[in-house]
């Protein structure tokens, strides 16, 4: 079955996105005995989570991922294996354990699920004492071009194969405030914590590289609903939208919103 990625097409951009993530790992806090045991859920395709568990020293690393297709480059990316960092298939949503993890990792993942009070409550119990989680999670539903994906969607004939329900978008659905997530991690007894709201600002080739950048991430949830001829019909459809609602400009300025928060747990 297609889960609608592509990870030729998600690592197109792979130095922009990979800059979240390291900012990411720069809030956390080095304990004394070094990090243990440590997952990153929503691995993708598993370069970062190599690079991490070695920057870091890490001790026992897991990358859970829904895809398939991303979980198979991940696996040929080992290599001849690194016995300390393995993969498996998971659903992050559900994602539990039983208390013993020093870091819990989640880059630009989270959005994908519902209810990120339950699920984040989860990953917490997975934490040790002094164990620290850090999430970032995109916040730029409000971009156009996101909401005329939405509005390609509810014309024809895509609207039709969608039975008149296109799947929404995650992060408008999904994603609460900042502030919200800080009262979040507070309730859970976070005895250190910071969340912010950062903007990356992306200069991209032209309008159509935003095409190509959304390709790989928020309009895989129509892709992958649509036979592969319908799928193009809607690329080339939201293509055209982009450009006339954006301009054909070259370069093009994209600015990415983005909350990253990190707790540790006491």
């Amino acid at each position: 079955m297609n889960d609608g990625w592509d990870p030729v097409q998600y690592g197109r951009f792979a130095e922009q996105r990979a800059q979240p993530f390291w900012d990411l790992v720069a809030m956390l806090q080095q304990p004394p005995g070094g990090f243990g045991r440590c997952v990153d859920l929503g691995c993708g395709s598993g370069e970062l989570t190599a690079e991490v568990t070695d920057r870091l020293g890490i001790e026992e690393m897991v990358g859970i991922d829904s895809s398939d297709a991303m979980l198979s480059v991940a696996r040929e990316a080992i290599g001849c294996g690194d016995d300390r960092l393995r993969f498996a298939r998971g659903d992050l949503g559900k994602w539990t354990s039983r208390g013993d993890h020093d870091l819990i990792i989640a880059n630009a993942s989270l959005q994908w699920v519902p209810d990120h009070p339950e699920v984040l409550s989860r990953w917490w119990a997975g934490l040790a004492a002094g164990g620290q989680l850090a999430v970032q999670v995109p916040a730029n539903a409000d971009h156009p071009a996101h909401r005329i994906a939405i509005q390609v969607a509810t014309t024809e004939p895509f609207l039709s194969a969608f039975n008149c329900l296109p799947p929404p978008d995650p992060v408008a659905t999904n994603v609460l405030g900042p502030e919200e997530y800080s009262t979040v991690l507070d309730g859970f007894g976070a005895v250190g914590q910071n969340v912010r709201v950062q903007v990356y600002p992306h200069r991209l080739e032209s309008t159509a590289s935003v095409v190509d950048w959304t390709r790989g991430t928020t309009l895989t949830r129509f892709t992958k609903l649509l036979d592969p001829d319908l799928a193009g019909q809607f690329i080339d459809a939201y293509r055209a939208s982009v450009i006339d609602n954006l301009g054909d400009v070259a370069p093009y300025f994209y600015p990415f919103k983005r909350i990253l928060m990190w707790a540790r747990k006491g």
